[in-house]
């Protein structure tokens, strides 16, 4: 079971167990909370294996959507991907900011930044991967982190990101000590170029906001390109 499931299967647990231990003085029959269990379980396990987690992520992400700093903070971290793989000249090929937008577009997770990958799986696939572009996109993963981090001091997402990381690093045949000594090294260089690009950054934020297409999202950062280093 994933994190996200974990989580929620485990707050689910906490209430179901007051539930039961307050069961007699709310006058709440003993069989409700033990089918509300195996019900709880049955769902967790169907999430996992059928929905890849998917269900638990659409009602977390629901849950978070109340919060307008959970959703500006979702916005700020993919605009850093953006920002990033623009400047590092990797195409995206789309966004999204919710897990129900993931859904409809036929991906997994919470949402987040696509791009093309083509350049990176075709080298991999000739076993000649070059310093350079795993640089880029190493960069590129941890640029989500690297904004959080330079606007909220912390970031809160990122796992997947560092996922993508772990599992390039791994098929390279790099130790784990490697691949966190990458990852620290990517987040800096990210950081370093979002404070570089703040007002580009900024403008990437205002877009994403209002939901403008990613092409858009192109056109106003190449109307900058004079400020962008």
């Amino acid at each position: 079971m994933n994190q996200t499931a974990l989580n929620l299967t485990a707050i689910t647990l906490f209430t179901l167990v007051m539930t039961s231990l307050l069961g007699p003085l709310l006058h709440i029959p003993p069989t409700v909370p033990a089918i509300a269990v195996a019900v709880v379980m049955g769902l967790g396990t169907l999430d996992t294996f059928a929905w890849q987690g998917q269900g638990s992520n659409l009602l977390l992400d629901w849950v978070a959507g109340f919060s307008p700093e959970h959703r500006d903070r979702i916005i700020r971290h993919e605009a850093g991907h953006f920002l990033v793989a623009y400047l590092l000249n990797i195409p995206v090929t789309g966004y999204t900011l919710s897990a129900w937008e993931s859904v409809r577009q036929g991906q997994p997770g919470l949402g987040g930044v696509t791009f093309d990958t083509t350049e990176l799986e075709t080298e991999l696939a000739q076993g000649n991967l070059s310093p350079q572009l795993v640089d880029r996109f190493c960069t590129v993963w941890m640029a989500g982190i690297a904004a959080e981090t330079m606007i909220y001091g912390s970031a809160e997402g990122g796992a997947d990101d560092r996922q993508k990381l772990q599992m390039l690093w791994a098929s390279l045949r790099r130790s784990p000590s490697e691949s966190d000594l990458k990852t620290r090294l990517s987040i800096l260089r990210a950081k370093t170029l979002l404070e570089q690009n703040q007002d580009a950054y900024n403008t990437l934020v205002a877009a994403l906001k209002r939901r403008a297409s990613p092409e858009e999202c192109r056109q106003l950062l190449a109307s900058r390109e004079s400020e962008i280093s």
